[in-house]
């Protein structure tokens, strides 16, 4: 049985060993592995890797997915919550190609997904907020369930071009109480393991800490499937360097949701973390976009 510690780190040598290269539109080829998964016991440990220091950006982490809970599609928008990432994908280029004002990430992206998904009556629906209430209202449900994919938005058959400036590649999620705990399940289409995935680790165990809070519950279970899991040709050196370290154990978190109400009041400043000893930073990993 992997220790939690361990699971970043063997998910990572899976794919040096077992994954094959393919080409992309980005440039660097990948090197994939299909259908990995990690499991995190909430009661016992938050997955904030040890591998190398994320001290430094774990909260914007969080700050992206509040922001998109929020629904964010700008940078003026994310970096209200502290993340401060998204300008590659905001560019003018990129923007204009798709009929959108510079910083905006467009139609179809993760936060208009999140908090205006097409209603039965066509009316924006806030899936966020209605999970919530569904959790309290019939906890017992199945169908405790949020996607963030609009497939006619984000097709290139037929020479259609998506709407948002990238696709999501993170956000299907289910949450299934048993007993007295809140398990989320995260369903992530593509993780560039090396930088997106450890940021995707944090967020959805932290907001999976907030949702038990919000509905009554103890968190309980973190399950982290990828379905396209990846490293890029250029980040190799940086796989290596990580592969050569031991994983140390992982910290705990502290919250504090005084005066949170609803999914929406979350913020990054509602977490601490305690006892983090990371292996040093890794700097300037190449990001593909």
């Amino acid at each position: 049985m992997t220790l939690p510690e361990m699971q970043y780190h063997e998910l990572l040598r899976t794919i040096v060993n077992s994954g094959q290269w393919q080409e992309t539109r980005q440039g660097p080829r990948t090197r994939v592995a299909l259908g990995l998964t990690m499991r995190f016991d909430l009661q016992r440990e938050f997955p904030m890797i040890t591998d190398r220091d994320i001290s430094g950006f774990w909260r914007g982490a969080i700050g992206e997915l509040c922001a998109m809970i929020n629904g964010a599609r700008t940078l003026e928008q994310f970096e209200a919550f502290g993340c401060t990432w998204w300008g590659p994908w905001a560019t003018e280029k990129k923007c204009a190609k798709r009929g959108l004002e510079p910083g905006d990430i467009g139609p179809a992206s993760y936060g208009d997904v999140f908090a205006n998904y097409p209603g039965p009556d066509g009316a924006p629906f806030h899936q966020w907020l209605a999970i919530v209430d569904q959790i309290k209202r019939e906890p017992a449900l199945k169908t405790h369930v949020i996607t963030n994919w609009l497939a006619g938005h984000l097709t290139r058959a037929y020479g259609h071009q998506p709407t948002p400036t990238i696709a999501p590649c993170h956000g299907h999620v289910q949450i299934t109480v048993l007993g007295d705990r809140l398990n989320l399940e995260m369903f992530q289409r593509s993780g560039d393991v090396p930088v997106g995935v450890p940021s995707n680790m944090v967020q959805y165990a932290a907001i999976t800490h907030a949702l038990a809070y919000l509905t009554g519950y103890t968190p309980g279970t973190f399950v982290h499937h990828i379905g396209n899991a990846h490293f890029y040709e250029d980040q190799t050196e940086a796989v290596e360097t990580i592969l050569a370290r031991k994983p140390r154990p992982l910290p705990k978190l502290v919250t504090n949701f005084e005066g949170v109400d609803v999914i929406t009041d979350v913020r990054p400043t509602h977490f601490a973390i305690e006892d983090y000893n990371p292996h040093e930073r890794i700097l300037s990993i190449p990001v593909a976009v």
